[in-house]
C-alpha cells in the first residue's frame, strides 16, 4: 500500500476521512473534511471521489460530502454486535416497558465502555450514552459493570495505565469501585455525569461466565430502587447469556 510524505498509508488516511463526520454530523463539506482529517484539499477530493464511486460517501452541490448509505448498509450487516444485540433487544424492550426509562448495552473496547444499542422514550431521564457514542470506563456504570468482570491482568493493565483528565478520581477510587462491582454483581454511579441521573448495569455473561456485554439503565435520582431495578436487570441480562449461548455466538 503506497504512502504518502508523511509516511501513512491510503488505509490510513481513508480512515481519517471517514472518522473525520463528528457525532450527529452526516454532511460536511469537502474543505472542512479535509482540515478534520488533517489532508491537504487535493488528497481528500481525490479520496473523497474514489469512495464516492463506491458509495461509501456521497457528493452533492457546493462541495458537500455526506456519509453514504453503503458505508451503513455494510458496517450494518456485518457488526460484530449483530447477535449481541438481537439476542438483547426483547429483554431490553422489557425492561424499558416496566421502569419506562433509558435502557442500554454496552461492549467493552480498550478502556472505555462502546454503546451499541439503546432504547429510549419521551420523558425519561437524561441519558448521555448514544449508539455506537463512548464513554471512560470511570464514568460509567456499564464501563465499570464490565471492567470489573474482567480477568485480573485486564483489570491490572487498566488501572496501571489510569489517568482521569479532570482530576478528580484516584485510581484507588477506581479499584474500589471495581471491587465492589464485583462483588455486589452490578456496578451504580450517582450524578458522575448528570447530577440528577443514577446509572446502574449489570454484566451478560457467556457460558464460559465471561463479560460480553453490560445492560444498564438510567433513573433519576429520587427513583432509584436497587431491590427492584438489579434483580429485573440481571434477570434480563442471564436471558441475553443464554440466547447468545444458543445461538454460539460465544466460544
Amino acid at each position: 500500500m503506497a504512502n504518502s510524505v508523511s509516511g501513512d498509508s491510503v488505509v490510513d488516511r481513508v480512515v481519517r476521512v471517514i472518522a473525520a463526520f463528528p457525532e450527529g454530523v452526516s454532511v460536511l463539506q469537502l474543505s472542512e473534511l479535509a482540515a478534520r482529517a488533517e489532508l491537504p484539499l487535493t488528497t481528500a477530493h481525490r479520496l473523497v471521489r474514489q469512495l464516492a464511486q463506491h458509495g461509501l460517501l456521497e457528493t452533492g452541490a457546493g462541495g458537500s460530502v455526506r456519509l453514504g448509505l453503503r458505508l451503513w448498509e455494510l458496517v450494518n450487516r456485518n457488526s460484530p454486535t449483530l447477535a449481541l444485540r438481537q439476542a438483547a433487544m426483547p429483554f431490553m424492550e422489557d425492561i424499558q416497558h416496566v421502569l419506562n426509562q433509558n435502557v442500554n448495552l454496552a461492549v467493552l473496547d480498550g478502556w472505555e465502555a462502546l454503546f451499541v444499542e439503546r432504547l429510549s422514550r419521551r420523558g425519561s431521564a437524561v441519558n448521555r450514552a448514544q449508539i455506537a457514542g463512548r464513554l471512560a470506563v470511570h464514568v460509567s456504570s456499564a464501563g465499570l459493570a464490565l471492567m470489573s468482570h474482567q480477568p485480573r491482568p485486564v483489570q491490572a493493565e487498566y488501572l496501571d495505565q489510569f489517568a482521569d483528565p479532570a482530576g478528580t478520581v484516584t485510581r484507588e477510587d477506581v479499584r474500589s469501585l471495581l471491587t465492589e462491582s464485583a462483588h455486589q454483581g452490578y456496578a451504580q454511579l450517582a450524578g458522575v455525569i448528570d447530577p440528577d441521573t443514577w446509572g446502574i448495569a449489570v454484566p451478560v455473561l457467556d457460558g464460559k461466565k465471561r463479560a460480553v456485554a453490560a445492560l444498564g439503565v438510567v433513573v433519576p435520582l429520587q427513583e432509584v430502587r436497587l431491590q427492584a431495578l438489579v434483580p429485573a436487570l440481571q434477570t434480563a441480562a442471564r436471558g441475553i447469556g443464554r440466547r447468545l449461548n444458543q445461538a454460539g455466538t460465544s466460544s
